[in-house]
């Protein structure tokens, strides 16, 4: 029999709901059972949209990706005869999303798989968003520049320009500084 999908089965979007954290594993066992079982060509495809993020490592900005969804995967698969059990039976695998005790899974609706697809290629094509939310009130350390190691309180948040105004104590009395987001660190 050929690789090709009979008609009647009909590729749809589906969400799997997976250990937060895991999604990377859980997408490779679906992956190996599937070849395993020899289901591949009920399954098209198994995605975990990504977003990169900013971090600080020890004073080193670091690109990171992570889930822009954090425990959901999406497969768009057939899901006739042992497939939704197959991929239920999966280590890590909580279940389907949408889905009723003892029922079928619900596909996704076109329109939405169509939004989270542009998504993750917009997301692909923009820089990596710095992932620091500060707020006002907050402590924060210096950790680059003439003032490294002074520590501080959050007066104000500039999200577009990635600013904050903080204010230090230099030899007893209160000064503002204007400090990029990747020149402070949060207080432990």
């Amino acid at each position: 029999m050929s690789e090709q999908v009979k008609t009647d089965t009909v590729m749809k979007w589906y969400v799997i709901r997976a250990i937060s954290g895991q999604e990377k594993k859980v997408k490779h066992y679906i992956e190996v059972e599937i070849n395993r079982l020899g289901l591949t060509r009920f399954v098209a495809q198994i995605l975990i949209p990504t977003e990169k993020v900013y971090q600080l490592r020890n004073g080193k900005k670091v690109t990171k990706e992570r889930p822009f969804y954090g425990g959901y995967i999406l497969i768009e698969a057939a899901l006739v005869g042992e497939v939704p059990h197959t991929i239920k039976n999966v280590t890590g695998v909580i279940g389907f999303l949408g889905e009723t005790k003892g029922g079928m899974p619900v596909p996704m609706r076109l329109a939405e798989i169509n939004r989270i697809l542009g998504t993750v290629d917009d997301l692909a094509e923009s820089d990596a968003q710095i992932s620091i939310p500060f707020i006002v009130g907050e402590t924060v350390k210096v950790i680059n520049g003439p003032f490294n190691g002074f520590t501080g309180t959050i007066e104000k948040v500039n999200e577009e320009k990635k600013k904050l105004e903080v204010m230090v104590k230099i030899f007893g009395r209160k000064t503002p500084l204007e400090l990029g987001y990747l020149e402070v660190e949060k207080e432990a």
